[in-house]
């Protein structure tokens, strides 16, 4: 009988380097996501601000991070992405500890803006890392794996922050996620990766890449839901009778990160297109539930569907945004592409 055909060997996806872009991300959001249930109640408590001022508070971070971002994939492309991930984690551990000294709504906000700036060099130039070291068939399974990170800082930072904030203890919450920034900062440095070609070997130069614009719409609309459930969840989880919110987000983080490590593979699998439109069926279902059902049980219950949409969308409309898109202009995609999330949250 002739031999069997040998079946090349799955490109390998987990390297040193993954991983310590992985953890980098990782400390980031912990930080980030530590002060996010914490704002709105010392925004109304401590600040005597309404909940128009937490929607400013919250949203002014995406206002620069918008701007901002484009510059920044344009800015990873040109110089690799180990200097923007830990400029951009810097410029969080700066803004964040600058929350200890605001005292008054417009110094909040003006501290957000700063932190909207290094969220746009750290997530942008990390993602377009990955997206360098990942196989061109192995990319949606990549972009699950390494959101896993983000959305563990989702799952335990809000946590840490309501913990520490225990008593009114805000500033303690702002020095710990200054410290997870500066951690951030250091791993990031010791990335290494060989900078990706440049603008003068193929890549388009673009400022707004158009790859990442369709893609990137589709994201918006998820995402426009998701700004008012991480903003508002604290106070209404309240006005039910809940002690906080804390537990809201740990199973809300829990769904995303157990269907982003199990089915890591579903994006190259079942394809992007037909991912995505499922994804923003599924968001749309959980929001209406947590609206329609105002009870503990409802606000659990929609979180849970609402979890399901959110895990399968970021990484489908990622794949889609940057299938085809050249080493050397995937920060530019990604830039345009994560844009779309500023302006949702915005």
């Amino acid at each position: 009988m002739p031999p069997e055909p040998e079946v090349p060997p799955k490109p390998r996806l987990i390297t040193g380097s993954f991983l310590l872009v992985a953890l980098a991300t990782l400390a980031y959001f912990i930080g980030e996501n530590a002060v996010l249930p914490v704002l709105p109640v010392y925004v109304t408590r401590t600040l005597g601000g309404s909940d128009v001022a937490v929607g400013i508070v919250i949203g002014a971070f995406s206002v620069t991070a918008l701007l901002v971002r484009p510059w920044a994939g344009r800015f990873a492309d040109r110089r690799g992405r180990r200097l923007p991930m830990a400029l951009g984690a810097g410029l969080f551990t700066l803004s964040v500890a600058g929350y200890v000294l605001a005292d008054s709504v417009p110094e909040l906000v003006a501290m957000r803006l700063l932190t909207g700036i290094g969220e746009a060099f750290m997530f942008t130039a990390a993602a377009s890392a990955i997206a360098d070291m990942a196989p061109d068939e192995r990319r949606g399974e990549a972009i699950s794996f390494f959101s896993l990170a983000l959305w563990t800082g989702i799952a335990v930072g809000p946590t840490i922050g309501e913990i520490a904030a225990h008593g009114g203890r805000f500033a303690l919450v702002w020095v710990l996620a200054a410290g997870f920034g500066a951690l951030a900062a250091v791993l990031a440095l010791g990335v290494r990766l060989p900078r990706p070609a440049g603008p003068q070997e193929g890549a388009s130069g673009r400022l707004i890449h158009r790859a990442g614009v369709l893609p990137g719409t589709a994201l918006l609309t998820s995402i426009w839901g998701a700004a008012g459930f991480f903003a508002f969840v604290p106070l209404y989880a309240r006005q039910l009778g809940l002690p906080g919110s804390r537990f809201v987000f740990v199973v809300f983080s829990g769904i995303v990160l157990a269907i982003r490590l199990f089915g890591a593979r579903l994006p190259d699998a079942l394809g992007a297109h037909r991912l995505s439109r499922g994804s923003l069926v599924v968001s749309a279902g959980g929001l209406a539930l947590i609206s329609l059902w105002r009870t503990p049980a409802g606000l659990f219950g929609g979180t849970a569907v609402f979890a399901v949409g959110q895990a399968l969308a970021f990484p489908a409309m990622m794949a889609l945004a940057l299938r085809g898109a050249r080493p050397g202009e995937r920060g530019a995609v990604i830039g345009t592409f994560t844009a779309f999330v500023d302006m949702g949250f915005g």
